[in-house]
């Protein structure tokens, strides 16, 4: 819901910014990578962050992501170490809420018996809802406080990115995590044998070997890149939806912000709950015995 007028703070060199400059900034990150001459900074232009290749690091996104989890897990263990049996406060109902929302997922997706499930589901659901709800702050509000620090630390155009999961890094980073996880409860309750006999046997038998691995080998490899781009996707458009109402409308952007935000609000929520369900079937998947 951004409720300054986008292209009012983004001068340069006394030239107003286009809509176009103003959503390409806002859409860069704070990089940080070696340069072709080989020293480390921070990249100034989107050319220099492209120039930095894979191993440049979006401090930006990096440094919410923490901030977001670090939070939460302080919290958490604020309220549970103050938590009392005898008259719950407002508080700890809410949070207990929580817990009791998530345990009653796992319970209903996963079919077996493992003490790693519910706490993972919990602080997937959590995580990522924080870092979403980072997409209903008011696009200027803290990339401006971004821009005007930067101009006493010689970073003039500096790019600051808010909202973690509008970064197919961190939504792929999580997601191939879990495709980690899938691997290892697999091998762990299948064995081996078990594992490679699906990807091979399933769903037309032996005798047609070479077509079901190249149906079940596309499959599994799906799952992490779908897990990571449908996140992704959903609050990566949003973001540049309230861009282009901010770039556009300048300070009659509020009432077609509003109208936005009141819509994205069911997406926040509802992409974190999928993220987290998703991950409980395909563990659950993982724990199953062979069928073969």
């Amino acid at each position: 819901m951004a409720e300054s007028a986008g292209l009012e703070h983004g001068l340069e060199h006394g030239a107003e910014q286009t809509v176009q400059e103003y959503i390409q900034h806002h859409l860069s990150y704070l990089t940080f990578g070696r340069h072709p001459d080989g020293h480390w900074g921070f990249a100034h232009t989107i050319e220099e962050a492209k120039e930095m290749g894979f191993m440049a690091l979006h401090v930006d996104v990096m440094a919410w992501s923490l901030l977001l989890g670090g939070g939460a897990l302080l919290f958490f263990r604020y309220i549970g170490r103050k938590a009392t049996a005898d008259v719950p406060n407002g508080v700890q109902n809410f949070v207990e809420s929580i817990f009791e929302f998530v345990d009653s997922r796992v319970q209903e997706g996963f079919d077996h018996k493992n003490p790693t499930i519910a706490p993972l589901a919990l602080t997937i659901f959590v995580w990522i809802l924080l870092m979403n709800t980072m997409d209903l702050v008011p696009v200027d509000w803290l990339p401006g406080v971004a821009a005007w620090f930067g101009v006493f630390v010689g970073q003039e155009h500096m790019s600051f990115k808010v909202v973690p999961t509008t970064d197919p890094n961190v939504t792929l980073g999580m997601s191939f995590s879990v495709f980690i996880l899938i691997i290892y409860y697999s091998i762990k309750n299948k064995g081996v044998g078990g594992f490679l006999s699906e990807l091979a046997f399933h769903p037309f038998g032996k005798w047609m070997l070479p077509f079901n691995l190249l149906i079940e080998i596309p499959t599994l490899l799906a799952k992490p890149i779908s897990l990571g781009l449908r996140l992704f996707g959903n609050l990566y458009a949003g973001e540049l939806l309230f861009l282009v109402i901010a770039g556009l409308l300048g300070l009659y952007q509020l009432p077609f912000h509003f109208i936005w935000a009141v819509f994205h609000i069911l997406v926040v929520p509802l992409q974190a709950f999928v993220f987290m369900m998703l991950t409980i079937v395909y563990l659950n998947a993982a724990h199953d015995s062979p069928q073969h």
